[in-house]
């Protein structure tokens, strides 16, 4: 069992995401109003807490949202799930579809500091089931 820590969105692509106090997720199009969500296999990407705060720990200044993110999750280490992973958040259910991605041009933080997590600790997922999705809330395996 997890939790929600956090929820970002980015209106458009190429910036940082920005903290929201809450998020619709919708079914197969991925969290409302971000600019990353659509009917494809990486609706709404997931980064474990724990990675961003050994992250910080080694120095780097990243803000909730930094990786590009739109939930951080505490509770789970996502990329040792396997791709077919099913999450539930209150009646919100999610499929985990991809582990890491390819970096194709590096980010800021990678030019800053030499390392990013999202490329090998970021998760992606489909929106199987929608709906508000607020910090603080449970995240758990679900079974099929």
């Amino acid at each position: 069992m997890g939790r929600i820590v956090a929820i970002c969105l980015s209106e458009q692509k190429g910036v940082a995401k920005h903290e929201v106090e809450s998020g619709l997720l919708i079914e197969d199009w991925g969290l409302d109003k971000d600019a990353h969500a659509g009917h494809w296999h990486r609706q709404l990407s997931l980064l474990a807490k724990e990675k961003i705060d050994n992250f910080r720990a080694k120095g780097a200044k990243v803000e909730n949202g930094a990786f590009g993110e739109n939930l951080i999750v505490e509770g789970f280490d996502l990329a040792k799930l396997p791709v077919g992973t099913k999450f539930r958040i209150n009646d919100i259910q999610l499929e985990l579809t991809q582990i890491g991605k390819e970096c194709h041009s590096h980010c800021e933080i990678f030019k800053t500091m030499g390392d990013c997590i999202m490329p090998r600790e970021g998760v992606f997922c489909r929106v199987l089931r929608g709906g508000q999705v607020f910090p603080g809330d449970e995240i758990i395996l679900a079974g099929d």
